[in-house]
This record gives C-alpha cells, sequence and structure tokens, in this order.
C-alpha cells in the first residue's frame, strides 16, 4: 500500500466506526492521519507483540477525542485489537471506549481525554524516560534510550495545565519530548479565529522550546523531514506546527466544525470514500 492509501486506512476506519456507534470524532482523526502514518511506520520505536516493552517510544494522544486515530493505528500495527473491537467503537465493556483509558486497550499508554492532560502525561513520560537513563545506562551499553511524541489539538492548548506542563518541559530542556500541534483552525463550536488569539509558536518558543512553524500535514516528505528536524535538537523539547484539514477527504464537511463530534452520516461517508479513492466496503483494509 502507499503512503496515501495507509493514511485513507486510518480515515475510513475512523469515520467507519464513529457512524456505527453513531457518536463520536471523525474530523481529528482524518485530520492527523498522514501525521500519524508518518511517524508510526518511520519513527515510532514500539512491539505490538510486547506493548510494555520497557525501551518502546511513548506515544500520547491528548486529544484523546481523537481515539479511533489511535485504536485505527494499533489495529493496523498488529496490536491485540482485532476488527470486531473497533466496530465495538464506545461500547460498554469494549476495549474501544470514547476515549483511550490504560488497561483496557493494549498500546495505550494513559488515560486521556481531559484536555490538557496527556501533556502533562507526556511531560511526566519524558521525564522518566531522563531520569531512568541517567540512573541505568552505561558507557557504550544505553538501555534507556526512547522518545515521547504527543498530539494535541487547540483543546489542549486553551488549558491552563499546558501551560504550567510546557513551561516545565522548557526548563528541564526535556530534548527527547516531541510534539504535534494539529492547527486546523475548529474546535467544535466553530472556526477558532478571532477567540483564540494566542501566537502558539512565540508562546512555545518563550518556553525555550524548538518551534517547527507550520508544515503542510498532509505532505508526508514534509512532516517526516520536521521530525527528523525535531530528533536532532537534543537539548530542547520540540513542537512541529501542523496546518491539517479537520475532516479531510469528507466533500461537504472537511474544514467545519461538523466534522468535529459527530458522525459525517451514511451519505457523506460514501461521499468521502470517492473523495479519497477509498473503493473499499466498511471495516475492509486490504492486504
Amino acid at each position: 500500500m502507499s503512503r496515501k492509501d495507509l493514511a485513507n486506512a486510518i480515515r475510513a476506519l475512523s469515520m467507519d466506526a464513529v457512524q456505527k456507534a453513531n457518536s463520536g470524532h471523525p474530523g481529528a482523526p482524518m485530520g492527523m492521519a498522514d501525521i500519524a502514518e508518518v511517524l508510526w511506520n518511520d519513527f515510532l520505536k514500539h512491539n505490538p507483540t510486547d506493548p510494555t516493552w520497557y525501551d518502546r517510544d511513548r506515544f500520547i494522544l491528548s486529544n484523546g477525542h481523537a481515539s479511533m486515530l489511535l485504536y485505527s493505528l494499533l489495529h493496523l500495527t498488529g496490536y491485540d485489537l482485532p476488527l470486531e473491537e473497533l466496530k465495538n467503537f464506545r461500547q460498554l465493556h469494549s476495549k474501544t471506549p470514547g476515549h483511550p483509558e490504560i488497561g483496557y486497550t493494549p498500546g495505550v499508554e494513559t488515560t486521556t481525554g481531559p484536555l490538557g492532560q496527556g501533556l502533562a502525561n507526556a511531560v511526566g513520560l519524558a521525564i522518566a524516560e531522563r531520569t531512568l537513563a541517567a540512573q541505568f545506562n552505561q558507557p557504550d551499553h544505553e538501555i534507556v534510550d526512547h522518545f515521547t511524541y504527543v498530539f494535541m489539538g487547540d483543546g489542549c492548548l486553551m488549558e491552563g495545565i499546558s501551560h504550567e506542563v510546557c513551561s516545565l518541559a522548557g526548563t528541564l530542556g526535556l530534548g527527547k519530548l516531541i510534539g504535534f500541534y494539529d492547527h486546523n483552525g475548529i474546535s467544535i463550536d466553530g472556526e477558532t479565529e478571532g477567540w483564540f488569539t494566542d501566537d502558539t509558536a512565540k508562546r512555545f518558543e518563550a518556553y525555550h522550546w524548538h518551534v517547527i512553524h507550520e508544515i503542510d500535514g498532509h505532505d508526508p516528505q514534509a512532516v517526516k523531514e520536521a521530525i527528523l528536524e525535531a530528533q536532532s535538537v537534543k537539548d530542547k523539547p520540540s513542537l512541529i506546527i501542523c496546518r491539517t484539514v479537520i475532516g479531510f477527504g469528507s466533500p461537504n464537511k472537511a474544514g467545519k466544525e461538523e466534522a468535529h463530534g459527530a458522525p459525517l452520516g451514511e451519505e457523506e461517508v460514501a461521499l468521502a470514500r470517492q473523495k479519497l479513492g477509498w473503493h473499499h466496503p466498511p471495516f475492509e483494509i486490504p492486504k
């Protein structure tokens, strides 16, 4: 499968699961699919057969309402999350609750949902990596050496907790922490322009983060180059600002709040399939 097809597999599973549940958030998974595909395919160090491997990279979805992004990734990369669990999205006792919960789903690192909380978790995990590395690594024998990656949306950055923990991360110079800001300009209430007026780049630069300004979040090569740049910065955490379109691929709802927190609708899902060139039935992924 091509990179485009891999990202579209994430989009298809996300919109199908939300549609079947008649509840959920399809927009962010569809908008961040290209970023996630590059990160998980080219960079993320993990072992689906051993989800608690101690030196795995940590992936945190701070915008936890986008949970179908994570569940799609876990299913597609071979974790113990069969297709039936995706079909049971948001159902009682399933392994795919509406927001990720640690202990329910193999590969979920922490419970997220309250916006900004995942950022705090990510900072804590990056501190833990540094602490363990200092305690156990020996010259020419590094047994602790991993990155912490965190996805975040506008809502995460509006919360007070994000200011506190990101300031701390910059002060501590957590160079193994890399954040991806899903800058789509949309919240559940509509466009953020006019009422979320922070200059996010300057804000994070003031925290002493390395900031990579406004890449095209739908350009896999741009995403790959940004991650490589972020990994090369050893003395600061990095923020990659990704311009994306919420609900990417939806002909009538992409770029609109209608894609944020509700099913697209059967007709729109079918139209999105056509636009994306995804000619497979719901929940069917070609080999």
